[in-house]
């Protein structure tokens, strides 16, 4: 007869956390420069196909996990420009800057992230994982506010991702009149329902 591990029990009480697509929004930031940068044109997309799921208990914070992926073909330009100008940048980014066809998925995973927390049910997340882009895997630190309630995790930050660290390199669009410079600024607000 074996002594049960309390290690193993903890482990086995986490909950697994399903990423609902639905009310959650990812969008990507891109920063311009050259004339319509002038003009404060700064792209903004939002990303549409994404999936994931995330490990999380309450009695072992310090065990929780997470895994998203994104269709990098699913960028779609959110500002009000002409359909000419938002069919080229949207071609562009996918195209050229991700190379979706070749490069379908984005994909994050992280796990032991430091958390420390704020209140009931309310945590603050430093997590170090790893960004797969562009068929490059970087290490990749985001900060998060997370909050735990009844059957549902939301989590909510930005980071920041260096297009070069990933093999792309800063492109121009709108005939050459804006430049996209090479930090692009990610914001999250994610919501996940507890697997049955």
């Amino acid at each position: 007869m074996t002594t049960p591990n309390p290690t193993d029990a903890t482990a086995s009480a986490a909950a697994i956390y399903v990423l609902d697509p639905g009310v959650s929004r990812f969008t990507a930031r891109d920063f311009a420069t050259g004339l319509l940068a002038s003009l404060g044109h700064n792209p903004s997309f939002a990303i549409r196909q994404f999936a994931g799921e995330a490990r999380f208990s309450p009695e072992a914070p310090e065990q929780t996990s997470v895994r998203i992926v994104v269709q990098s073909i699913s960028l779609e330009l959110s500002d009000q420009v002409s359909d000419k100008d938002r069919r080229e940048i949207e071609r562009t980014t996918r195209n050229e800057v991700l190379e979706s066809p070749r490069f379908p998925e984005i994909v994050f995973e992280a796990s032991n992230p430091a958390l420390s927390q704020g209140g009931v049910g309310l945590y603050w997340a430093n997590i170090t994982g790893k960004l797969t882009l562009h068929g490059v895997t970087q290490p990749q630190q985001i900060t998060a506010q997370v909050s735990v309630t009844g059957d549902q995790l939301s989590a909510s930050g930005e980071f920041t991702v260096r297009q070069s660290s990933y093999g792309i390199k800063p492109v121009s669009v709108a005939g050459g009149t804006m430049k996209i410079k090479d930090d692009v600024k990610v914001t999250f607000d994610l919501v996940a329902r507890k697997k049955e």
